[in-house]
């Protein structure tokens, strides 16, 4: 009896049977394979999910959670920051205006004088309702710049002499962002002025707090300009100080007025600083 042997033959890359038998089987593992790296390489975009430790495993619900926190707080301090950056270009603008030490210096801004004059022939009542009303389109404004902002803060109106008195509170992050120099709070301060000016046509001295900054921040102001006062008195010389803020100028002036002595505003823009001579 004759045993037939038959050799394998290999496949043929030609034939379409050859293919039909494995195709499938490769695609799927193909498949399985591209799908795995693009759920990685997505969820580590995303930056949700971390590599466990070997032989550890991932809490999908954390880390999804984690990841939406992230994101969330990402979100607020973009749009903080964008709010501080629109404001102070703002208050750029309008930094010149020298509303708040005008009256120390012996001038006022272009257009001031017209205003006060307006003004000076106001009753007690009338000027009280302006000031309320100036407080009020304030208040609408920055109210509305915290809700775009998605940032919270209790607001609250005041009149403080001749001046509208607007202050944020409750705003932890607003503060945050304002510290340590208070030039948000400047800035907003201006954007305030700007919609108070849109709305009633009249230039307005309205004055912006952040959680009490202004407050403290002029306890220190008054310090300083006491050791001004010292210096420019024991060496008579004048005594310059570092650039300062309409606000801050106006809190050394008052120092050095209650002193007996002379200051005046010199520079331009954010070098404009105050400058207390010794009595003559």
């Amino acid at each position: 009896m004759t045993e037939n042997t038959t050799a394998p033959v290999a496949d043929d890359p030609s034939d379409p049977a050859a293919d039909a038998g494995s195709a499938p089987e490769a695609v799927e593992t193909e498949r399985e394979t591209v799908g795995a790296e693009t759920v990685e390489s997505g969820a580590a975009e995303e930056g949700r999910i971390e590599a466990p430790a070997e032989g550890g495993t991932v809490d999908s619900a954390a880390v999804e959670v984690d990841g939406e926190s992230s994101e969330r707080l990402a979100d607020e301090e973009k749009a903080a920051e964008q709010l501080a950056e629109a404001a102070a270009e703002a208050s750029d603008a309008g930094d010149d205006t020298g509303s708040d030490d005008a009256s120390s210096d012996g001038a006022s801004s272009d257009g001031a004088s017209d205003d006060d004059d307006a003004h000076a022939a106001e009753s007690a009542e009338d000027r009280l309702a302006r000031l309320e009303e100036e407080g009020d389109i304030a208040a609408d404004y920055l109210e509305e710049l915290l809700d775009i902002a998605d940032l919270d803060g209790d607001i609250d109106i005041d009149v403080d002499g001749d001046r509208a008195s607007v202050e944020i509170r409750g705003a932890g992050r607003l503060e945050k962002l304002n510290a340590p120099k208070g030039e948000l709070m400047d800035a907003l301060q201006e954007l305030a002025r700007l919609a108070v000016q849109t709305r009633t046509g009249n230039r307005s001295r309205l004055m912006l707090d952040i959680g009490s900054f202004r407050a403290e921040h002029r306890t220190s102001l008054q310090e300083l300009a006491e050791k001004a006062v010292a210096d420019a008195k024991s060496g008579n010389q004048p005594v310059p100080l570092r650039p300062m803020n309409p606000f801050e100028r106006k809190v050394v002036h008052d120092v050095a007025k209650r002193e007996g002595l002379r200051s005046e505003s010199d520079g331009d823009g954010k070098n404009r600083h105050v400058v207390i001579y010794p009595a003559s």
